[in-house]
């Protein structure tokens, strides 16, 4: 285990970028830890060190992400999520504990949670829907980054017309959160919503307009015909 990840390490600080290194910092709010490496390149590595593994047990590799996770570096926390999607294909109900684990205990930014809760929680979601009760859970949570994660997990869902009941009452629950962060999170998600579920997320945008956050409602309508863009934005 070792082994793989101090290759991760090695490529990752032979792969630093001067103008990503000076400059990734302006992207977040909180201070960041990272080596400065172009996204591109860090999944090029994350793949490449994929395929020496992939045919270990999925216990092995969630460990690995795990220990990625643990470094608090934002490139390794990309790598992981990479590694702990590419084995979708063999989630099963246990994993979410490992999931859950990750968003309370390691994110600590947005990207790291967007490509978390996109991908490898999003999809685990549409293979056990059940687990949409936890997502829920996660809304009452003293942590950004919790709150967050509930609502972008069922981007990719939502996109495909999945889980609305649940979206609106998850955007419910979050409606006045004062975090902008998590305003973006739950307007981004009743957006992707609307590419499905247009008339829904606009009737349920003009019914809480006059409470919801302007941030939140921007995000939830970016994706309407401007007719209705401005009927949402009218005071």
């Amino acid at each position: 285990m070792e082994n793989i990840l101090s290759e991760i390490r090695q490529a990752l600080q032979d792969s630093i970028d001067e103008k990503t290194l000076k400059n990734g910092q302006n992207f977040f709010k909180e201070k960041i830890e990272f080596y400065g490496v172009k996204v591109p390149l860090v999944n090029k590595i994350g793949k490449e060190s994929f395929a020496t593994i992939q045919h270990k047990p999925k216990e092995y590799i969630l460990g690995l992400c795990s220990e990625l996770w643990k470094s608090g570096y934002l490139e390794e926390s990309f790598i992981a999520c990479n590694w702990s999607y590419f084995i979708h294909s063999n989630y099963e109900t246990k994993d979410f504990d490992i999931f859950e684990g990750w968003v309370n205990n390691y994110v600590n930014n947005w990207a790291s949670c967007d490509t978390l809760c996109n991908h490898s929680i999003g999809t685990f979601i549409e293979m056990y829907p059940q687990y949409i009760a936890k997502l829920k859970e996660w809304t009452k949570s003293d942590n950004r980054w919790v709150k967050r994660a509930a609502a972008v997990t069922l981007i990719i869902p939502a996109r495909k017309g999945l889980f609305l009941k649940e979206i609106f009452e998850i955007a419910d629950i979050l409606l006045l959160d004062k975090d902008d962060l998590v305003q973006k999170g739950y307007g981004w998600m009743l957006k992707a919503a609307s590419e499905a579920h247009q008339k829904e997320v606009f009737d349920y945008v003009l019914s809480k307009k006059a409470i919801m956050p302007r941030t939140a409602l921007r995000y939830a309508i970016e994706k309407m015909p401007q007719q209705l863009r401005a009927e949402a934005m009218k005071k």
